[in-house]
């Protein structure tokens, strides 16, 4: 019993956190998972595979996120050849931003 009581103490906090997520910034999450995981940490823990990619909780401290929303509509390009370029239609800058708000 005690075991299962100290689960639902993980757990519990987790779970409330991701249904108190809206829609956009869970679809924000999902895109963020499949486009941009394998080089950036993009949750609130964890270090960035890529050295140089910065961690998402970290945006914030560099751009206010809505400026952000003009460099996902015309595309992301940066001085490196590993990260791709993305034009994202505005639904996805919708939600990805409002992820990337979430982090704050």
């Amino acid at each position: 019993m005690r075991i299962v009581a100290v689960c639902l103490a993980i757990l519990l906090p987790m779970i409330t956190t991701a249904s108190a997520a809206t829609k956009a910034e869970r679809r924000g999450l999902s895109f963020a998972e499949s486009n941009c995981a394998r080089c950036h940490a993009i949750g609130r823990t964890g270090a960035s595979r890529l050295k140089q990619a910065p961690p998402f909780r970290s945006l914030h401290d560099r751009y206010p996120i809505e400026s952000l929303a003009e460099a996902f509509a015309e595309g992301i390009y940066t001085g490196h050849s590993d990260m791709p370029a993305f034009e994202l239609d505005p639904d996805q800058i919708n939600d990805l931003l409002a992820y990337l708000k979430s982090l704050e």
